[in-house]
């Protein structure tokens, strides 16, 4: 609830607008019983044509100015709503480019598109009650005031009566909360199981577990279904009291002011109106039933907005290290990175190449070097934990090999600093291999791409992105697999032209390609979590068996990659 009064505060005058406009257009609909009422007293009975017809006019007149207001209210809220959509979207973004690479571990690709979708719509739907929800409260009050006019009996019995259709209503909206929680979260892990499929549909294809994944996807939509049908069952009950207990609610008086009248307690002139009065609150307690429903739908859906704004944006800021509470001084200059999990030391200005013969400990150590979890790390004797964040995403660089590409021209997507010309990304295209991506796009560097370039091969791919890498010319840059789609001759190439794109600085190449680690300064082998073996390509080859197995394996793929290319 603090979200969406969040929300109301950020546009006051709006809300204030749209509250006074939906009160006069409710307090307008009570006006026209009470002259159609004095129509039919002072005109039709007293038989004055003249009074008859002035109080038809001013039931034109006041049917012009509900016609007005009603556009006016619509207006207003139509402005109320859209600014809340934005302001969600916009913090929303903010807090996903905050938190970055926290995101993935906490919170699934699905559960995303479902927050920035239906529920930033269901969160701003509740605002638009501000307008008729306030509106509606007058004047069930103001009917209630001209009704005790009229007769004490028929105004009490309206006062009970709207509460009790609250009561009655209430324990299905609770419930109608509760299912659609759970409906929302089962939402969310469909829609990322379903973006998995389809980023890996080639892959699946052709070890042939496509059938596999499309029978799991469909029964776990089956199980959606179910809990679809479960909401649907609970608003439907909600759609139908909405509309059956008012009606009720509106027989039951008029039987009771027909009563009246045929008692002579009221005149036929005010039974009349009793009825527009009765019919005409029907509008308001719509409103307050429909508004009921829309604030338990934008409770859930505010709940998980809040939840994704609660992420803390660097999750390995905590890590033990001594000091006090402080940013602490990064390095002046090259320093060496030191990993003590695993024994790394990363020489400052050089080229480690680090073979892992596990991928996962490979992938982990990379988080720990680039400050993605919580670590030991030190770079030049300072733990990187308590270096100010943007200072270590600024100079350390982990670049994935499958890491995101944005939609725009090839040279939007390498521009990654200010001042990049044309020249510079032609040199990282090129000690990427990648000229030839840019030759073969018919406008070369102007050329749009789409997002995740699925227009381009997956080789094309990785080399772009290592471009985009060299291009961001960080202190450190950490390479993951940097040549995994890509066949032995471009990889050759890749290994050279590497080297002497980050020479004198410092870089780590983590994969198990021969060819990579030839052209390292210094290999270190990873088994087990721990360095087992440290020194040349050539050197460990000789000394350490098990690094030499792992090597012929890669090599051996390579090959094989190298044929078919």
């Amino acid at each position: 609830m603090w979200y969406i009064w969040w929300l109301v505060r950020c546009q006051p005058w709006r809300v204030l607008r749209g509250s006074l406009v939906g009160t006069a257009w409710m307090l307008g609909l009570s006006v026209r019983p009470y002259l159609v009422a004095r129509a039919i007293d002072d005109g039709l009975r007293a038989s004055d044509h003249r009074a008859l017809l002035w109080w038809v006019a001013a039931i034109v007149v006041a049917g012009v100015g509900l016609a007005y207001l009603g556009i006016m209210r619509h207006r207003t809220m139509t402005f109320v709503r859209e600014d809340a959509s934005a302001r969600s979207a916009a913090v929303l973004l903010r807090q996903l480019s905050r938190i970055g690479a926290v995101l993935p571990r906490r919170l699934a690709a699905g559960e995303v598109a479902t927050v920035g979708g239906a529920d930033v719509t269901n969160t701003s739907a509740v605002l638009t009650m501000t307008g008729p929800g306030v509106g509606a409260v007058v004047a069930y009050a103001v009917v209630a005031v001209v009704l005790w006019s009229v007769s004490p009996l028929l105004a009490l019995f309206v006062l009970l009566g709207v509460p009790t259709m609250a009561v009655v209503v209430g324990p299905l909206l609770r419930r109608l909360e509760r299912v659609e929680s759970v409906y929302r979260q089962q939402q969310g892990v469909l829609t990322t199981r379903a973006g998995d499929i389809v980023a890996g549909l080639r892959v699946l294809a052709g070890v042939g577990g496509r059938g596999l994944f499309a029978r799991r996807y469909a029964a776990r939509s089956q199980h959606l279904l179910t809990e679809g049908y479960r909401v649907g069952a609970v608003n439907s009950w909600i759609e139908a009291l909405t509309i059956v207990i008012p009606g009720l609610f509106l027989a039951a008086v008029v039987w009771l002011a027909a009563r009246m009248a045929a008692a002579g307690d009221i005149t036929i002139g005010q039974m009349v109106a009793v009825y527009g009065y009765v019919a005409i609150l029907i509008v308001p307690v719509w409103f307050l039933l429909e508004g009921g429903y829309q604030l338990i739908r934008g409770r859930v859906a505010a709940r998980r907005i809040v939840d994704l704004l609660n992420l803390t944006p660097d999750d390995a800021a905590p890590a033990a290290w001594v000091g006090g509470t402080g940013v602490l001084p990064a390095p002046d200059g090259p320093a060496e990175l030191r990993d003590p999990a695993t024994g790394l030391a990363v020489p400052a200005g050089r080229l480690l190449a680090v073979a892992a013969d596990d991928p996962a400990e490979a992938i982990a150590l990379a988080d720990r070097l680039g400050r993605f979890v919580a670590s030991d790390v030190t770079w030049g004797g300072v733990p990187l934990a308590g270096i100010a964040l943007d200072e270590v995403r600024a100079r350390i660089l982990v670049a994935d090999h499958d890491s995101y590409l944005f939609a725009g021209t090839l040279r939007e997507i390498l521009r990654t600093r200010a001042g990049t010309g044309d020249a510079d990304i032609r040199a990282a295209l090129h000690a990427a291999s990648a000229r030839d991506v840019a030759d073969a796009l018919p406008d070369g560097l102007a050329t749009p791409i789409s997002a995740r370039a699925r227009t381009l091969s997956g080789g094309q791919r990785q080399r772009v992105r290592l471009a985009r890498a060299l291009l961001a010319e960080p202190d450190v840059l950490i390479l993951v697999d940097p040549t995994s789609a890509v066949d032995a001759h471009t990889e050759a190439r890749v290994a050279q032209r590497l080297r002497a794109a980050r020479a004198g600085r410092t870089t780590v190449v983590l994969a198990t390609s021969p060819l990579l680690l030839g052209c390292a300064d210094r290999v270190a082998h990873l088994r087990a979590g721990r360095i087992v073996a440290a020194g040349t390509h050539v050197e460990l080859l000789e000394q350490d068996p098990s690094y030499r197995a792992l090597v012929s394996r890669d090599s051996e793929s390579a090959d094989v990659d190298g044929a078919l290319w």
